[in-house]
């Protein structure tokens, strides 16, 4: 973990509510100068704390409406296993989210679709590709509560 001072928290947690923000922008919520503010940004970006700036889209607008959680059981735990479903998983573009869990179930992973029948695509594509699954549960997502890419600096 690297050192961030209140100077440099201040920066994250203002690019993280707009991260489209001018450095002079920037620089005066902060009370720097752009040079130093510059430098700050410079120094978060190589050390990997800032990993990019993107646009935030709204997914119902643009006909994305259906999100299900997909929980899957392995009996197969191998490296090469491994390295192969997740190669195939990351490269599925419905997946918005992978995680390695422990507990009941050993993978978990978030899809958004337009739909349920878009959904049952995915679904069929998945399991046609990957050998080992021995148990693959989906639930869905009936209303969105709350959402944020915003840590709690």
């Amino acid at each position: 973990m690297i050192k961030i001072d209140s100077i440099d928290r201040k920066i994250l947690s203002l690019l993280q509510k707009k991260g489209d923000l001018s450095l002079a922008e920037l620089s005066e919520s902060v009370n720097l100068t752009t040079t130093p503010c510059w430098k700050r940004l410079k120094k978060l970006e190589e050390c990997g704390v800032l990993k990019q700036r993107v646009a935030l889209l709204d997914q119902v607008k643009l006909g994305f409406s259906f999100t299900a959680f997909v929980h899957i059981k392995t009996t197969n735990h191998c490296s090469e296993w491994y390295k192969s479903f997740t190669d195939k998983v990351l490269a599925l573009d419905e997946v918005m989210e992978l995680y390695r869990m422990a507990g009941n179930y050993d993978y978990m992973m978030k899809i958004v679709v337009a739909d349920m029948a878009a959904f049952d695509l995915f679904y069929k594509k998945l399991v046609a590709s990957i050998d080992g699954l021995t148990d693959v549960t989906s639930t869905f997502a009936m209303e969105q509560m709350k959402h944020t890419t915003a840590l709690p600096l």
